[in-house]
């Protein structure tokens, strides 16, 4: 494996702030062209992907605004968040909903998700490339009604990450993290 790649994957980070550059719709299909050739058992290719225009990235952040609203006793500041969201999830360059197809068969309802958390991290890996940054959102979110609602996902599949895309603003420096020998285990 060539020392770049290694240095790239090393190099990822999570954005949290974008520029107000937009994201071509090549670069788009290119990270969604780089997604599908993950390693997905059976091929059963599970995944399925929704970019959100500004309407529906402004109804997503209505929904998890509700949802932090929800802590907040003061109705006025609960709606202040709920606007606030909303409007920064408008405002960004891209968001990427990816869904996972839900097979009736257990053991390969969790091949598929393993799978399509690998295209999305494909979809880091593609952004960073293109020279743009991403941030990876998983949680309650993904099952909550109006979320779903807002990125189209009909009966039968699940969110399991969005992604918000962009040219970053700030990278982040590293976060300190455990040693890879620290959890690695050699059997004989």
């Amino acid at each position: 494996m060539p020392i770049a790649l290694l240095e790239a994957l090393k190099g990822r980070r999570s954005i949290r702030q974008f520029t107000a550059h937009e994201v071509t719709r090549a670069d788009v299909e290119a990270m969604i062209d780089v997604a599908v050739t993950a390693p997905n058992h059976r091929l059963t290719q599970p995944w399925r992907f929704y970019v959100l225009g500004p309407q529906a990235r402004h109804a997503y952040g209505a929904a998890l605004g509700a949802r932090k609203a929800k802590k907040l006793e003061d109705a006025a500041a609960a709606e202040a968040l709920r606007t606030k969201i909303a409007e920064e999830h408008a405002a960004l360059p891209l968001m990427i909903a990816v869904s996972v197809v839900e097979d009736a068969n257990p053991e390969i309802r969790e091949e598929d998700l393993a799978a399509t958390m690998m295209a999305v991290q494909n979809i880091a890996l593609a952004a960073m490339a293109l020279g743009l940054g991403t941030h990876i959102k998983t949680g309650a979110i993904m099952n909550d009604a109006a979320a779903r609602a807002a990125v189209g996902v009909p009966e039968g599949e699940r969110i399991v990450a969005v992604l918000n895309v962009g040219e970053p603003a700030v990278v982040p420096p590293p976060k300190e993290r455990r040693s890879a020998a620290s959890l690695t285990t050699w059997v004989p």
